[in-house]
């Protein structure tokens, strides 16, 4: 079901549209066009719906907010250092919206920011589609971008991309939503959730968070959620997460693909509710909410660093200046079909 939101207005001056979709278990799930943007996600838990990722009271309030909350992330999602990169023999220089030196997730006006059109619906699913012409954010080619949300009856939210491009370009597609499987009113942060990541390679970064070193193993750190683990754990335990006050760090999945076993597992602080994820992307950027204090929340306050976690599947962040990561993804060739799919599986106890 779409509904227009005539009363609120999105920064181009025209109304957003909201999609609504619902499962026979009494799922729901909002979504918008502005940013192809995953709004809520309400599912009964002990009798009582309970909406899991975060959000703001208002869509202009979620428009203005600078956390990325459930935003369409491209064209390159993650940080890109000195906005620059070069491919096939030319240099490219980006919009740098990052300290004025990087760009994060795409640029000041990348897809998030950007009105995506409606372009398929149906009783489970909707589709999003964004033209990114050449040059935009300084990217090479003109870039043809789909994103389908797909909502289960096994209570599954299924988020399917699809891009191509007419040249060769970086390409790295995802979803920000901030996960707190307690309830994203509640008191507590994500900190005591569990979490498990069948990683055993991370990337550490710099405090800008821009890749400084190879992949390093996980093992005997706190980067080691190989067995599932509360976050708060090895919370700020060593340097690399002191960087950046945190997680917020890409680890390479040790098996993607989208078979039944799930590369990532999020629980609540009381286990009550979990969260597998399925991906066939190849990393996963853990974000722990380190400076989400003062992003207006839902119930006309704000948010509290940490209030949420950001689970974001996709490749290595600033591959276009590291070859040795093409093998993992992150360059699109002119022509090629790019489509990646994660699925987000919730079961209540």
């Amino acid at each position: 079901m779409i509904r227009i939101y005539s009363e609120q207005s999105a920064p181009d001056g025209n109304p957003f549209q909201v999609v609504e979709l619902s499962n026979a278990n009494g799922m729901c799930v909002k979504l918008t066009d502005w940013g192809a943007t995953w709004l809520t996600c309400r599912l009964p838990v002990a009798g009582r719906l309970r909406d899991v990722i975060l959000g703001c009271e208002t869509l202009v309030q979620h428009s203005e907010q600078g956390a990325y909350l459930g935003a369409t992330i491209g064209r390159f999602a993650n940080r890109i250092a000195n906005a620059a990169f070069n491919l096939n023999g030319k240099r490219y220089l980006l919009d740098a919206n990052q300290q004025q030196q990087h760009q994060l997730h795409g640029g000041t006006d990348a897809f998030d920011k950007r009105r995506w059109q409606i372009s398929a619906q149906g009783d489970d699913y909707v589709e999003f589609g964004l033209l990114s012409a050449d040059g935009d954010q300084g990217f090479p080619g003109n870039l043809h971008a789909k994103v389908r949300y797909r909502l289960r009856q096994d209570n599954a939210l299924a988020i399917e991309f699809e891009a191509r491009s007419d040249r060769d370009t970086p390409l790295n597609l995802t979803n920000h939503a901030y996960f707190n499987l307690d309830g994203e009113s509640a008191d507590q942060t994500v900190l005591q959730h569990r979490l498990r990541i069948a990683a055993d390679h991370y990337l550490p970064v710099d405090a800008a968070g821009i890749p400084n070193a190879p992949l390093r193993e996980v093992e005997k750190g706190g980067f080691d959620f190989r067995h599932a683990k509360v976050i708060a754990q090895d919370f700020l335990s060593d340097s690399d997460q002191q960087a950046v006050s945190g997680y917020d760090h890409a680890f390479l999945l040790n098996a993607p693909g989208l078979h039944a076993k799930a590369q990532v597992e999020l629980q609540s602080s009381n286990g009550d509710l979990r969260l597998k994820i399925v991906t066939d992307q190849p990393a996963i950027q853990v974000y722990s909410g380190n400076f989400l204090a003062g992003t207006p929340n839902r119930s006309g306050g704000v948010y509290a660093n940490h209030a949420g976690v950001a689970l974001e599947t996709q490749s290595l962040p600033d591959t276009p200046n590291h070859p040795e990561w093409f093998q993992y993804g992150g360059i699109s060739k002119a022509g090629e079909l790019y489509r990646k799919t994660t699925v987000f599986l919730f079961q209540a106890s």
